[in-house]
């Protein structure tokens, strides 16, 4: 299994960006899916969930400018970052609990991450 992340860029203070990442690999189901963070010189940090069932939860710091959503069909999330500012840039990583059989344990996998720098 596999996540790959993708969408992230140079933006200036305002912008929006959106975030994508693709599961791929053998993979019966897809629990809880989500993004993390981590700055330089910071530990990372959970942006935001979204469940199987579409429950969503943020960090205090993005409610009311980040939207996570997902793509069951096509195993995907994504992460729309509006008003972005500068305390925004980081690496961002995907994750994403996976079974990837119908009698095996759910594991967690993560992406490689995407770099998000927003200028001031």
């Amino acid at each position: 299994v596999q996540l790959q992340a993708s969408g992230g860029g140079l933006v200036q203070a305002g912008g929006s960006l959106r975030l994508s990442c693709a599961a791929s690999g053998s993979i019966f189901s897809i629990n809880g899916m989500g993004w993390y963070r981590q700055a330089p010189g910071k530990q990372r940090e959970l942006v935001a969930t979204i469940g199987s069932g579409d429950s969503t939860e943020y960090v205090d710091s993005v409610k009311g400018r980040f939207t996570i959503s997902r793509d069951n069909a096509k195993n995907m999330v994504y992460l729309q970052m509006n008003s972005l500012k500068p305390e925004d840039t980081a690496v961002y990583y995907c994750s994403a609990e996976i079974r990837r059989w119908r009698w095996s344990a759910v594991m967690d996998y993560w992406g490689k991450g995407t770099l998000v720098t927003v200028s001031s």
